[in-house]
């Protein structure tokens, strides 16, 4: 254990390992409950990633309880690393896409950013890619499919 982890870290992290509070002010709730305001909450979990204690904080969609009955992992070839960020965020403001991300690519493999899309079908996913693919430019992408939805759990060091 990091002897820098200290008692009330461990409250806070607690909470970050479960889901959140599905409520308007989750962090305030957090903080209601470990007694300090949501500023300092908000505080902690941005010096938790700079230490690198956590290396991530997101949200996790069950796309089949939320309503959607495909989704498909649309990878894509973008060779410049500074176009990277902006053709990111082009592709994250549509709304089927849930997250997007940049991975490192491989000479084997070399896709390096990756958008969740959902949708009632595989075609209306495709159909959202060739929209993508249409305002980014990028015309180098696949469409993967899972086979089956494993179970989706975070960390747990606190219990």
């Amino acid at each position: 254990m990091n002897p820098e982890i200290t008692a009330l870290d461990k409250k806070i992290m607690k909470h970050l390992q479960d889901n959140i509070p599905s409520s308007i002010h989750p962090y305030k709730d957090i903080a209601d409950d470990v007694g300090i305001s949501e500023e300092e909450v908000i505080a902690k979990i941005k010096l938790y990633k700079d230490k690198k204690w956590i290396r991530r904080f997101g949200a996790t969609l069950r796309h089949q309880k939320a309503g959607f009955s495909a989704n498909g992992m649309g990878v894509w070839k973008v060779p410049n690393p500074a176009d990277r960020q902006p053709m990111g965020e082009i592709m994250a403001s549509f709304r089927e896409v849930s997250h997007c991300y940049e991975r490192p690519s491989y000479e084997d493999w070399q896709y390096n950013l990756f958008t969740m899309i959902h949708g009632q079908s595989k075609e209306e996913c495709e159909e959202v890619a060739r929209r993508i693919s249409e305002k980014t430019g990028i015309k180098e992408y696949t469409m993967l499919y899972s086979s089956r939805e494993f179970k989706k759990s975070s960390m747990r060091y606190f219990p």
